[in-house]
């Protein structure tokens, strides 16, 4: 229960740094539990993006491969660009594109430096 906790607090996060932005953003239904669709859309005229938040404190990100394909397969079906947000304690949140993250034998994964280097801080959006 307390990975649930942690996940929602941390969607409610981007909730609020999107919306106080003036952005319009929907929390989707079954956040969390179904992994067909990213947790969190956002749109503002000319921009629109779908955000899976993760809050992870280790050095690697793994996305499971079924959560991975089924995000990838959204983003192709809708034509919204899909990201993971991934925050760590005391970190701002990067947002990264599927596209770079390392297929595995289980999962897609990505490390902290490089999620640094590709990916966008909330501000850059």
């Amino acid at each position: 229960m307390k990975c649930y906790r942690k996940g929602s607090r941390a969607e409610r996060e981007l909730i609020d740094y999107f919306s106080s932005r003036d952005f319009c953003v929907i929390r989707a239904a079954g956040s969390g539990v179904n992994s067909l669709s990213p947790d969190i859309l956002v749109f503002r005229r000319g921009i629109q993006i779908g955000i899976e938040a993760k809050a992870w404190e280790k050095d690697n990100l793994n996305i499971d491969r079924e959560q991975f394909l089924n995000l990838k397969k959204w983003e192709e079906t809708s034509g919204i660009n899909c990201v993971i947000g991934w925050r760590r304690n005391r970190e701002p949140w990067y947002l990264i594109p599927l596209a770079v993250f390392k297929e595995n034998a289980k999962s897609y994964a990505i490390n902290w430096v490089n999620a640094q280097a590709l990916g966008k801080k909330l501000e850059e959006i």
